[in-house]
């Protein structure tokens, strides 16, 4: 997951999780009614600000809020770039 950007501060850039096509019952989700995942991997962790030191780490799965962040193609991948406090839970 080594990707070639380092966030400041105390921001966190997120690789989405891919959202999923198909419900417990075995039915499938067409694309147009797929929600947007508000699940994903830390893909890189800033240095945090002088009176916090971050909490979360590369590799960690998030849940973070449905409008969170800032969303960036690099690479060819999607990526996601928020404030830590955006980041709702550690799963």
């Amino acid at each position: 997951m080594g990707i070639n950007i380092k966030p400041l501060s105390d921001r966190v850039v997120i690789e989405p999780l891919p959202a999923e096509t198909q419900t417990a019952s075995g039915l499938f989700i067409p694309d147009s009614a797929q929600e947007k995942q508000q699940k994903g991997k830390v893909a890189a962790v800033g240095g945090g600000k002088k009176d916090h030191t971050m909490t979360v780490k590369v590799g960690d799965t998030v849940l973070y809020g449905k409008y969170s962040g800032t969303e960036l193609k690099l690479e060819g991948t999607d990526y996601l770039i928020m404030r830590e406090d955006d980041i709702l839970a550690i799963v």
